[in-house]
C-alpha cells in the first residue's frame, strides 16, 4: 500500500519539483507540512528532515466524494519527502489501498487515475 522512491536530489531541488509536477498535472498544493520546524516550534527535538504535501486533483475529489462523503477522511493525497540514509525518499499511500478501506468498487477506476497520475508525479520530481 505504501509507493516509495529514493531521490540524490535536496530536499529545496525534490521539493520545487514535486510542486512543479502537481501543477502540470493539474493537481493543487493544498498545503506543506514542514514537520521538523513544527515539531521544534513545540519544543520537540526533531532532527529528521520530513515535508508533508497535501495535493488534489479537485475534479476528481468531486467525483470520489459525491459517491462516497466517508471518503473525505482519506483526502487530500499526501506525499511525504523525508530524509534517510543521506538522501531523501518520497512516499505515499496508495489511493486504490486506500479506496478499498471504505468498500465502493465504483470508484476504484478513480482511484487508479489518480494513483497514476501521483506516481508519476513523484518519479518526475525524484529524477
Amino acid at each position: 500500500m505504501l509507493y516509495q522512491i529514493r531521490t540524490s536530489k535536496s530536499l529545496k531541488e525534490v521539493a520545487q519539483a514535486l510542486e512543479t509536477a502537481a501543477e502540470k498535472y493539474k493537481f493543487g498544493v493544498i498545503a506543506v507540512h514542514d514537520l521538523k520546524a513544527k515539531m521544534q516550534e513545540k519544543g520537540v527535538e526533531f532532527d529528521r528532515e520530513c515535508l508533508i504535501y497535501e495535493v488534489c486533483n479537485p475534479q476528481q475529489a468531486k467525483k470520489v466524494l459525491e459517491s462516497n462523503a466517508e471518503i473525505s477522511t482519506a483526502l487530500p493525497c499526501r506525499i511525504s519527502i523525508y530524509s534517510e540514509g543521506g538522501g531523501f525518499t518520497l512516499a505515499t499511500l496508495r489511493p486504490t489501498g486506500l479506496i478499498d478501506l471504505f468498500v465502493t468498487p465504483a470508484l476504484r477506476v478513480v482511484a487508479q487515475e489518480v494513483e497514476d497520475v501521483i506516481l508519476k508525479m513523484m518519479e518526475e520530481a525524484a529524477r
